[in-house]
């Protein structure tokens, strides 16, 4: 089912760090009835093999003070396309940039703690040479946000 990457004994191991990547080994191989060593050198293998890419803990938007959060669509001088990305990814506020397709280059989702600070954003961007065109969506909420493709 899941080709020579991962098996089902992988799956379980991963719902459960998924579901608390603080999760000790010792805990999940008494969950799964396995051996620690056995969840362990799992563990390692996935890691080697870049299914496990980190470990880390989502922060709540809100909670930090995050009140919106827009998805801002740019048009790009064409044969620049790769340094404006790159510029947009130092920006602190920028959660992602994603290298898309259509009538825009770029799509990138940031944070920001008021309605100003998107303001004074867009409009630094708009002074950037090779940014044609923004276009700005507010999201009023997030229905779903999910880090982790489907296992």
């Amino acid at each position: 089912m899941y080709g020579e990457l991962i098996d089902e004994l992988d799956k379980r191991i991963l719902e459960l760090l998924l579901q608390d990547s603080r999760r000790s080994t010792r805990s999940i191989a008494k969950t799964l009835n396995k051996p620690v060593s056995t969840v362990h050198d799992r563990i390692k293998r996935l890691e080697k093999k870049g299914v496990i890419k980190e470990y880390t803990v989502v922060l709540n938007e809100k909670a930090l003070g995050y009140q919106i959060k827009a998805l801002i669509l740019i048009n790009v001088v064409g044969r620049h396309i790769e340094e404006v990305e790159n510029d947009l990814s130092r920006y602190e506020n920028v959660l992602t940039v994603l290298d898309i397709t259509g009538e825009f280059d770029v799509a990138i989702i940031a944070v920001f703690h008021s309605m100003d600070e998107l303001d004074r954003f867009v409009k630094t961007l708009l002074k950037h040479p090779y940014i044609r065109q923004t276009r700005t969506s507010i999201a009023f909420r997030t229905v779903k946000s999910v880090v982790n493709p489907p296992l």
